[in-house]
């Protein structure tokens, strides 16, 4: 089984550390999970990316266009560079609308998974290429979706 992700960089309230620990027990939940796809975007993609590595499944990150760096901020960009280096990468390139490249980001990996994980709040998108419009192209793929509600604190299944 593949698995990818999709999930918030950035919401109010949010506990990081009950996502970090949703994350690794869903997981380790699973049984043979060959790899594991992330943009390892600041936030729930660099949590995913690490509790999968911590349990032995390889990391594919797929990154989104050229110069993806400048949307992190230095914090989260280190943490990029040391996951990126212990995943195996693949580059979309793409030049264009980098909204259109997350979301071209998004679907490369529900088209290559065979469950996504989603730490999302249920909110609408706030730009194109958001947890909401990968979980909305995930369910019109049939592909199964494990919402992670970072906000309820809950985990169940989006059908």
């Amino acid at each position: 089984m593949d698995v990818g992700f999709t999930g918030h960089q950035h919401r109010e309230g949010i506990q990081w550390s009950w996502v970090e620990r949703a994350l690794r027990v869903e997981l380790h939940k699973l049984r043979d999970v060959r790899k594991a796809l992330s943009s390892l975007a600041a936030g729930s993609d660099q949590l995913f990316a690490e509790a999968a590595m911590r349990l032995g499944i390889p990391v594919v990150a797929v990154i989104p266009l050229e110069n993806y760096e400048r949307f992190f901020d230095p914090v989260a960009l280190a943490s990029y560079h040391r996951l990126l280096g212990e995943c195996e990468a693949v580059q979309l390139r793409w030049n264009g609308d980098p909204e259109q490249a997350f979301f071209q980001a998004g679907k490369f990996i529900v088209d290559h998974c065979d469950l996504l994980f989603a730490v999302w709040d249920g909110a609408p998108a706030e730009g194109l290429g958001g947890t909401s419009d990968v979980v909305t192209y995930a369910r019109g793929n049939r592909r199964p979706v494990l919402h992670i509600n970072p906000v309820t604190e809950s985990v169940g299944w989006i059908s």
